[in-house]
């Protein structure tokens, strides 16, 4: 059952109607009651307002109710013979449009609301489908059952990676199910490429888990229910002659409790958190890994001594107290290994799970619909991040299975590899992967990914090491002074916190934190001694002992406040407040 895609949007004072271009059913949003309902009339009253391409949800907050609308998209690619749209523009519209009845501090706070709201609206890049269920790998869709083509795509989607579910809600029922059209979240690309003269259609799919999903220094580790932070599936795809073949990785946070919070070091040293049950957690995350794709290889990138040290022995450790069979720990000390740019000693780590590689196989159904295998396991794949070190070699696991699928296919010949028959396919192939480095990297933690020159190029480059430089102090001033508000408004648009009518009024508002003294007194003596420095430093026409004194004076003084909002440095990062993780006295 497809979504509508073209529809026409009618506002009145009233109501809102959505009209499908079909004109076969209309939906009727009752702006004063908030009730949904659908009618099988057209509505010829007036002109519409607007074209949509789509109904993304409602939320509630302060203000009353909000209508998401879709109001452009870009055309990304055919994927099993059917489109896949980008969302390109959106629209939130009040059901109440005056907020008269709210105090100016409510109308305040709703208005930062809905700037949560657009703010991961925004977020790059948002993927959907009017008819194919994006949110499964090919092996889960075969997998299914007939009759679930019955169902509307919302209802048959993988729920771990649609965006917009809880906003959805208010549309949850049969007959709404041709407008509910479900988001996700990830990076998707769609190529057609030739090798050898044969054309055929190559795919990345990377999907971003809604489970524990946040950002880079307030969303680290495992949940008791076992979900990890930065759960991502990647599939690859290839198409060729009516045949359709996926090979599928992940990749997440290690396993266990353990947090990274900021505190404006430039690396904030990781810690297990005490207290908590680890291995059930591990237990749980595995249990559900194994039953969604079977064997397991854990392939861990951090490095083995110092901070992220004790990390990788909490992980190994864990694993062998487990003693799950369908489950290998292979480390792999990415930094040590290929120090001094020698990026080449990364095919020890892939010929170390070469034979595995093998077993796991690939998901391939012939022209006529026939299975001929099944992917039997997956590589998870991490590092602190999961993010710069676990997309390069997740780049190289996959240009090893593309090479082994493509001489199945009869495309390449026995022993020839992609990079000697199509210089053009090579290139693309590591464009792909580095993009999809960069906006899996973006989501999570604000910028581009590191390392993606080798991903680009195949090596190590001092222009890539100066832009991962930039990116590197990119994402420490992210992180440690503006993602918190980026926090908020993923929990927000998940539905992990909903918003009190309240709030504000008779109820404090989360959005309001007092701070402390130091937050304000710190950066003024600050910037004032910066000031004064150079002011002593520029302005006498000669220098003698009093401006000397100044100087040596107002440079101390840059010293202490400097020490002081160091020492202090949790306070003055921005925390979430709908769920701050730690609790500062004013």
């Amino acid at each position: 059952m497809e979504v509508h895609d073209d529809m026409y949007l009618y506002v009145t004072p009233e109501h809102f109607y959505i009209e499908p271009n079909t004109k076969s059913e209309l939906l009727v949003i009752d702006r004063l009651s908030s009730i949904s309902k659908v009618q099988y009339s057209q509505f010829n009253n007036q002109n519409p307002t607007r074209r949509i391409c789509g109904v993304l949800g409602t939320i509630h907050l302060i203000g009353g109710d909000y209508l998401i609308i879709a109001t452009h998209r870009l055309f990304v690619g055919l994927l099993n013979g059917m489109t896949i749209w980008r969302l390109a523009g959106y629209d939130i519209l009040p059901y109440i449009p005056t907020n008269t009845h709210l105090t100016l501090k409510q109308r305040e706070q709703n208005e930062i609301y809905l700037r949560m709201m657009r703010k991961t609206l925004d977020t790059n890049y948002f993927y959907f489908s009017y008819a194919y269920d994006l949110s499964h790998t090919l092996q889960r869709l075969y997998d299914m059952p007939p009759d679930s083509l019955q169902n509307g795509v919302l209802e048959r989607a993988d729920q771990r990676f649609i965006w917009n579910a809880y906003l959805l809600k208010n549309f949850n029922c049969s007959e709404m199910r041709k407008f509910q059209l479900p988001l996700l979240l990830g990076f998707v690309s769609i190529n057609q490429v030739q090798v050898n003269g044969q054309t055929f259609h190559w795919s990345i799919v990377s999907r971003r888990s809604t489970h524990r999903a946040g950002t880079r220094f307030f969303c680290r580790g495992i949940n008791d229910l076992g979900q990890v932070a930065n759960f991502v599936e990647t599939e690859q795809i290839i198409e060729f002659s009516g045949q359709r073949i996926s090979f599928v990785q992940t990749r997440g946070s290690m396993p266990f409790f353990w947090r990274q919070l900021p505190n404006l070091r430039y690396k904030p040293r990781p810690e297990l958190i005490p207290g908590k049950d680890h291995l059930l957690a591990f237990s749980k995350h595995f249990d559900e890994q194994i039953m969604l794709y079977g064997r397991q290889v854990l392939i861990n990138l951090v490095d083995q001594k110092g901070h992220e040290g004790a990390l990788e022995n909490a992980y190994r450790n864990f694993t062998q107290q487990l003693d799950n069979s369908n489950i290998r720990y292979e480390a792999f000390d990415f930094h040590a290994e290929c120090k001094k740019m020698r990026w080449d000693r990364l095919n020890i780590l892939i010929d170390r799970v070469a034979h595995e590689q093998e077993e796991f196989a690939v998901f391939h159904l012939r022209d006529d619909g026939g299975l001929i295998s099944a992917q039997e396991g997956v590589f998870r794949t991490n590092c602190i991040d999961c993010l710069d070190r676990t997309n390069v070699v997740q780049s190289m696991l996959a240009k090893r299975s593309l090479n082994h699928v493509l001489q199945k296919l009869g495309i390449l010949s026995i022993g020839q590899k992609v990079e000697n028959a199509s210089p053009q396919f090579e290139a693309l192939f590591k464009a792909v992967w580095a993009d999809n480095a960069d906006l899996i990297s973006l989501q999570y933690s604000g910028t581009g990914a590191l390392k993606t020159d080798f991903t680009r190029t195949g090596k190590r480059t001092k222009a890539g090491l100066l832009q991962d430089g930039s990116n590197s102090l990119t994402r420490y001033y992210y992180n440690n002074f503006s993602d918190g508000f980026r926090q908020d408004s993923i929990d927000l648009f998940l539905g992990n916190y909903s918003v009190n009518d309240s709030e504000g009024n008779l109820i404090p508002s989360p959005l309001v934190v007092k701070k402390g003294w130091r937050y304000n007194t710190f950066p003024s003596v600050f910037v004032f001694a910066v000031a004064m420095f150079f002011i002593s430093a520029v302005f006498p026409a000669e220098f003698d002992t009093e401006s000397l004194l100044f100087i040596l004076f107002w440079g101390a003084m840059i010293g202490v406040s400097t020490s002081g909002i160091l020492h202090y440095g949790i306070e003055f990062v921005d925390w979430p407040r709908l769920f701050p993780p730690i609790k500062i006295e004013a």
